[in-house]
C-alpha cells in the first residue's frame, strides 16, 4: 500500500469517531496510533515519532491547544503537520497563531472522514507516490500562429 509504514497520532476522545478515522486510514495504508487523552498524545509523539497528527481540541487531561503549544514549541517535534480537527469555531484565532503553515484546521461538522483523509495526504505531500506516478511524455511546444510580413 502507498502509505504503508506512514504513522498517524490520532488524538480523539470520540470513541465512535476514532474508530471511523482509523479504519479510514487504515484502510489507506497507514499506522494510526490512537490518544484518547490531550496526556497521552503529547506522549505519543515523542514515542512514536507521527508523520502527521490528528488533534482534536477538546480533550481530556490536557486539550488540545496545549498539546499544539507543547508540539509547535518543541525543535524535536515542531515540523510535524498537525490537522487540528474541532467542533470550537471560536477557536480559529488562538489556534492560528500557533499553527504553521504545514498545519490545517479542519470543524468536524463541516467534512466528512473522507475530507479528512484526503487532507492528510494533501499535508503529507504524498498523494500519488513518486514510484506509482505514471512517467509523461514531454509536451511538445505550441507552434507559433503564421505572423504578417511588416512592411
Amino acid at each position: 500500500m502507498a502509505y504503508e509504514g506512514t504513522t498517524i497520532l490520532l488524538a480523539e476522545d470520540d470513541i465512535i469517531l476514532a474508530e471511523l478515522y482509523t479504519e479510514r486510514l487504515k484502510q489507506e495504508g497507514f499506522t494510526v496510533v490512537h490518544a484518547s487523552n490531550g496526556e497521552d498524545a503529547l506522549r505519543y509523539v515523542g514515542e512514536y515519532s507521527p508523520s502527521l497528527i490528528i488533534l482534536d481540541i477538546m480533550m481530556p487531561r490536557m486539550n488540545g491547544l496545549d498539546v499544539l503549544k507543547a508540539i509547535k514549541e518543541n525543535p524535536e517535534t515542531n515540523h510535524i503537520p498537525v490537522i487540528i480537527v474541532t467542533a470550537l469555531v471560536q477557536e480559529i484565532e488562538k489556534i492560528n497563531k500557533i499553527m504553521n503553515p504545514a498545519d490545517a484546521y479542519i470543524v468536524k461538522s463541516e467534512v466528512l472522514p473522507g475530507e479528512i483523509i484526503e487532507e492528510v495526504k494533501k499535508r503529507l505531500n504524498t498523494e500519488v507516490p513518486a514510484a506509482a506516478a505514471a512517467p509523461s511524455a514531454p509536451t511538445p511546444p505550441t507552434p507559433l500562429p503564421p505572423t504578417e510580413p511588416l512592411i
